[in-house]
């Protein structure tokens, strides 16, 4: 029997190799003759490149940077074979920030800029990054700004390329970009489709999450719409049309526009670069889950890219989670089954106690391997 295992983290839990490890764990108490192969997964957001340089045995390259305030920190990608895979998480990431901290109005892609800057110094002629777990909404300035582009006011000076001058901008000035930028292709991967500017677009769906209130949003989606049309007027690019462009506060928007970055799901980046395919051939069953399952996991995270590669292959396919919900839509998607690993009534904070979650874990692979396994015999 070969089960293959291919879970996205339990975020603010367990990583996707440990959740990967500690369900290969279990199966093979139950099945000890089994083959188990483990595929941890990430969907374009944080844990990419931890991800990528397990399945790749690539090394990590560290690069000075600054964080979405302009601090000093270290950021890491991948780097060989002029090829680099990064997150913009990395240098530009909620979690760099306190909750007192987040406020997109002031926050910036800069450090993003510098670490495409330090892949370019050091052979990179085709990039990977992706656009999930951002702390900003800049619509992408900072990165910009940091490659040499000048964004500037109605009084020709230079912006910060911050959320709040968004609404600033009048023009921008391409005349002292990196030269190296002509000989480089992007590849930006993200898992949302939702558009530059509008009630579904960065500022109001995403930046609540990055600390923005209510009036916050209508700023920004304000600037946004500005900086969309200067886009329009000096390159005739509409960014709204663009599928993806409201990623990671507007970054997606940048990358597809002004860098010519082509737009791919991060599950299908990912899945390709483990040769998922050709791994998952003459599986029994595929194992895989998240922190939390409900429609959403449809929309371009692990499960769906799960999901459409074993239908091809015509594998099973059951999911574990911390919480599970909109169930009729998970089954009407294709998975056989979706499984909360919650034991007993806790708290959050509880649930998602590392050692709590791994305990949880196996016990719910291991009862519902025996079922399946009762099930097998009976059919």
């Amino acid at each position: 029997m070969k089960i293959v295992i291919a879970p996205d983290s339990f975020k603010g839990s367990l990583s996707a190799k440990e959740v990967a490890h500690t369900i290969a764990k279990a199966v093979l108490e139950v099945c000890p003759d089994a083959e188990t192969v483990e595929i941890p997964l990430a969907d374009g957001g944080e844990g990419l490149v931890e991800v990528l340089s397990e399945a790749m045995d690539g090394e990590l390259t560290r690069c000075r940077v600054t964080d979405p305030l302009g601090r000093p920190i270290d950021a890491e990608y991948i780097l060989g074979d002029g090829e680099a895979f990064m997150e913009m998480a990395s240098p530009a990431g909620l979690p760099l920030l306190s909750e007192s901290e987040r406020n997109p109005l002031r926050t910036s892609t800069f450090g993003v800029g510098e670490m495409i800057l330090h892949a370019f110094d050091h052979g990179a002629r085709k990039i990977y990054i992706g656009l999930g777990g951002s702390a900003t909404n800049d619509g992408g300035m900072g990165m910009l700004k940091a490659l040499g582009y000048r964004l500037l006011d109605t009084d020709g000076k230079d912006l910060k390329g911050v959320g709040a001058d968004l609404e600033k901008i009048v023009d921008i000035d391409g005349s002292e970009v990196d030269s190296r930028l002509e000989n480089v292709e992007f590849v930006a991967a993200c898992d949302v489709d939702n558009p530059f500017y509008g009630p579904n677009g960065a500022a109001h769906v995403f930046a609540p999450q990055k600390g923005a209130d209510s009036e916050m949003a209508r700023i920004l989606d304000r600037g946004m719409r500005s900086f969309a049309d200067v886009v329009l007027r000096k390159y005739g690019i509409d960014l709204q049309a663009i599928p993806g462009a409201g990623a990671a506060g507007g970054l997606g928007g940048a990358f597809a526009a002004l860098l010519g970055a082509k737009m791919q799901r991060g599950i299908e980046m990912v899945l390709d670069a483990v040769d998922f395919d050709e791994r998952i051939k003459g599986a029994d069953l595929i194992i895989t889950g998240e922190g939390s399952l409900d429609r959403q996991s449809l929309m371009g995270k692990v499960l769906s890219g799960v999901l459409a590669r074993a239908k091809r292959l015509d594998i099973p396919v059951v999911a574990f989670a911390g919480r599970v919900a909109d169930h009729n839509a998970l089954y009407d998607a294709g998975l056989l089954a979706a499984i909360p690993i919650i034991q007993s009534p806790c708290t959050l904070a509880e649930a998602m106690n590392p050692s709590v979650a791994r305990t949880n874990l196996t016990a719910s692979v291991s009862q519902t391997l025996r079922i399946w396994l009762c099930a097998l015999s009976i059919y």
